[in-house]
């Protein structure tokens, strides 16, 4: 006897079975593109690639439009209409999936893209988000197999297989989802805008081009910035913890290079380790509020985490380099100085060895910043602190939508 076919999890009030069927029965029609070349966009006209589609939130990507460059008189079959999803035929993105809005405005598709249209009776947003499971993702990495490069062509895209309940059950799913989607979407959106305030905040509230003086400050402030070496602004650089890591025991943890988010500069805590040692007599390699570590080789070299008591106690490892900061300078300040573009280049400079990249402490001392009074020092650390505030968080928002959105994906379709 065939068993049925239900989700793990459902709306209230569904209690049919699902149906199988393929995606040839869904869609009335698979289509392939316009074959013509892209050329800069016209103002009305937007063309649809494979690189225009996101590959994390299978968007429509629209900082770098274009338009298909062809007399587009009889080529209304390949305008998008509401609800068609587009699949990648062949490439590195062979598999990935757009589904059109209204609001992303007049569309055409290209060549090397596949137009699958919904029959009415299935909700295409439903239909859409089966492509984003696991099971499709694995159907696509076993049929996209090819001597050369890897593709699925329509017929293949129309073999695979879905499971459907009633219409109103679909809707309801693929309602579900596109709030989610938008969700994750705005605190991505959100997070990306932070993202790039900060980056012009940190050009323009530094000075530049051996100027002494910003372009933007806080009002009150006029004296002209000093210059100073890092290890002036340091009262001293040491190396870490030669010790290996073992299970976190509940207490001590242990930082290294590869526990330091490459973005936003945090402590990472989703794989935490202790110090494989007797730590008595260790108190100095302790981290107190305020310490920076500097990374000091490998492809990480430069990167750079400020520690603060949240973090909890912590010990930090040999292949870094901590600084302890001088009371006279704001610890935050400093920090936000090793995110600059100019801080960027010098590491990109002095790490360079006949072996592998590296920096040591004495030419991390060398690094020179540009100071002010120390009342405006802490007044810029305060204000780039609660900026990165605002971007973890959203960060996080985002991480927290996707893992909810990745087990949903797994337990609302069979």
């Amino acid at each position: 006897m065939e068993k049925k076919k239900k989700p793990a999890i459902r709306f209230k009030g569904f209690t049919d079975s699902w149906e199988q069927r393929k995606l040839g029965d869904v869609a009335s029609s698979f289509e392939y593109g316009l074959n013509a070349a892209a050329k800069a966009y016209d103002g009305e006209y937007k063309y649809i690639r494979i690189t225009d589609i996101d590959d994390n939130t299978h968007e429509f990507l629209t900082d770098n439009l274009t338009s298909p460059d062809i007399d587009l008189i009889g080529a209304d079959n390949y305008k998008l209409t509401e609800g068609d999803i587009l699949f990648a035929r062949t490439g590195a993105s062979v598999g990935k999936s757009y589904i059109y809005r209204n609001s992303d405005g007049l569309v055409y598709y290209a060549g090397f893209l596949i137009r699958a249209r919904i029959n009415e009776e299935y909700d295409e947003e439903f239909v859409f988000q089966n492509t984003l499971t696991d099971r499709y993702n694995k159907y696509i990495a076993v049929t996209s197999q090819r001597s050369g490069q890897p593709g699925v062509n329509a017929q293949e895209y129309a073999e695979f297989e879905i499971n459907v309940p009633k219409k109103e059950e679909q809707t309801k799913i693929g309602t579900y989802f596109r709030n989610l989607d938008y969700l994750i979407t705005l605190h991505q959106r959100k997070y990306d805008k932070l993202q790039i305030i900060k980056k012009s905040m940190l050009e323009k509230m530094f000075p530049q081009n051996g100027s002494c003086f910003p372009e933007i400050r806080f009002k009150g402030f006029t004296d002209s910035w000093e210059q100073r070496k890092l290890g002036d602004v340091a009262s001293s650089f040491e190396y870490g913890l030669n010790a290996a890591a073992k299970a976190y025991d509940g207490e001590y943890k242990y930082i290294r290079i590869t526990d330091i988010d490459d973005n936003t500069h945090e402590f990472l805590t989703d794989n935490l380790t202790s110090p494989d040692i007797d730590l008595i007599g260790a108190d100095n390699y302790k981290l107190t509020e305020g310490d920076i570590l500097f990374a000091r080789t490998g492809a990480s070299v430069g990167k750079s985490y400020i520690y603060r008591n949240s973090d909890g106690l912590v010990y930090y490892a040999g292949f870094l380099i901590r600084a302890r900061i001088n009371e006279e300078y704001d610890e935050e300040f400093v920090f936000q100085n090793t995110l600059t573009d100019r801080y960027n280049k010098y590491i990109a400079v002095t790490s360079q060895r006949s072996g592998q990249p590296g920096v040591n402490a004495q030419e991390y001392a060398e690094f020179e910043i540009n100071v002010p009074k120390k009342e405006e020092q802490t007044k810029i650390g305060t204000y780039f602190r609660n900026l990165d505030y605002l971007i973890t968080l959203h960060q996080r928002e985002v991480e927290k939508l996707q893992n909810i959105k990745k087990s949903m994906l797994e337990t609302m379709f069979v």
